[in-house]
């Protein structure tokens, strides 16, 4: 299925929200998602079911640095 991931199309075969945080390779305990706009609390992403044309943002949180770059999207 085709998903928006930070304004980029990108083809992607995990079906929820856990399992995308996953195949992305990132720390879920560091991550906020909005998928169509909401956000969607981590205690939901097991059961939220991604959909072809979703759009996501994802802000990955990273530690150090300058207080100015608390978070990077990914």
């Amino acid at each position: 299925m085709t998903l928006t991931i930070n304004g980029e199309a990108r083809d992607i075969t995990a079906e929820t929200l856990s399992a995308l945080i996953e195949h992305l390779g990132m720390k879920p305990d560091r991550v906020a998602i909005e998928l169509n706009r909401a956000i969607v609390p981590r205690d939901r992403w097991p059961q939220t079911r991604l959909s072809d044309g979703d759009q996501l943002e994802i802000v990955h949180f990273v530690g150090g640095g300058s207080p100015c770059a608390a978070f990077l999207r990914v």
